[in-house]
């Protein structure tokens, strides 16, 4: 909401992160249940973009994309874990207003960056499974790197627009924000200058650039749905669906957990509700997806055999 008339302004030059907890006795066991979460999400989205780098048979569209995928998690979760768990050691709740703007930019950019490569994935298995004969040309290395490139310069924009908006606003002498991230909803509240325009980019840019992907996925996985029930063999159909097991799986549960934190009674804390979402998105969901497609992907646990024998890496791009 916008705050009219005439308010005590102030140059802020931090902020400060509440956290998970305030509690004193709690830090230990936070900062250990992160540090080790945090670890196990750099190196599975590492080996993973290592195993697929290495081994020719993977120098395909979709592992391209997964390889694209994994980095982004990597990135998206150490936007705000590695600020948490200093703050949690040195015992500091400061940010400064420079490195909260940063950290905002990076989290939108990085978390609409992997809702829209879920979605170029959903089109990959959509092609694969309803158009064989063309998926040579319609998933070439030429148009492989055109949809990487126009998935970050559509990322980039609003997550660069609402950054910049903010440098326009004033913020009051309160400065806490009750998460462990910074939260553009929660600066917002803080501000002490008009947020309208604020308040309006975030719900355009919202709707558009989180209702498209998820339309796009949507719409593959009703075609595919369509494509493999057509079959008459049994052992076609699961080998067709197989294919895609993997990013089905991935894609139920980044917008399960959406969805059922958002749609969780309106008596719980919305503050609560929020960090429970930022948890699942910044850490348990990037930390479990190397697990989901090297558990249920044969190519990917030999490419991973491979990788961890040899210690050989080549790098070869989308073919």
């Amino acid at each position: 909401m916008g705050r009219p008339g005439r308010v005590n302004q102030t140059m802020v030059s931090d902020f400060l992160l509440l956290g998970l907890s305030e509690q004193p006795e709690q830090q230990p066991l936070l900062f250990g249940i992160f540090l080790g979460m945090y670890l196990i999400t750099i190196v599975g989205n590492l080996l993973i973009i290592l195993a697929v780098s290495s081994d020719p048979q993977l120098h395909t569209p979709m592992y391209f994309f997964l390889a694209n995928l994994s980095l982004t998690d990597a990135c998206f979760t150490s936007a705000s874990i590695p600020k948490m768990l200093v703050n949690i050691y040195s015992q500091s709740q400061i940010i400064s207003y420079s490195g909260c703007l940063t950290q905002l930019y990076f989290l939108l950019f990085f978390g609409g960056l992997d809702n829209f490569l879920l979605a170029v994935m959903a089109y990959d298995r959509y092609v694969a499974i309803c158009q064989p004969l063309h998926y040579s040309t319609a998933m070439s290395p030429q148009l492989c790197a055109l949809m990487l490139g126009m998935c970050l310069l559509l990322t980039n924009c609003p997550a660069l627009m609402h950054t910049l908006l903010l440098t326009r606003l004033a913020f009051c002498a309160q400065k806490a924000i009750p998460y462990f991230y910074c939260d553009p909803s929660a600066l917002l509240k803080l501000a002490c200058s008009d947020t309208h325009i604020n308040e309006l980019m975030i719900i355009t840019m919202g709707l558009l650039f989180l209702t498209a992907p998820l339309m796009l996925i949507v719409f593959s996985y009703a075609q595919i749905s369509c494509a493999v029930f057509s079959i008459s063999s049994p052992g076609g159909r699961w080998k067709a669906f197989s294919t895609c097991g993997s990013h089905l799986t991935v894609v139920l549960l980044f917008y399960g957990s959406l969805m059922g934190v958002y749609l969780l009674p309106p008596s719980m804390n919305s503050t609560e509700r929020d960090s429970r979402a930022a948890i699942l998105y910044m850490v348990v969901i990037p930390m479990l997806n190397p697990f989901i497609y090297s558990l249920r992907n044969r190519d990917m646990k030999e490419a991973l055999g491979k990788l961890l024998g040899s210690g050989k890496t080549y790098f070869l791009p989308c073919q």
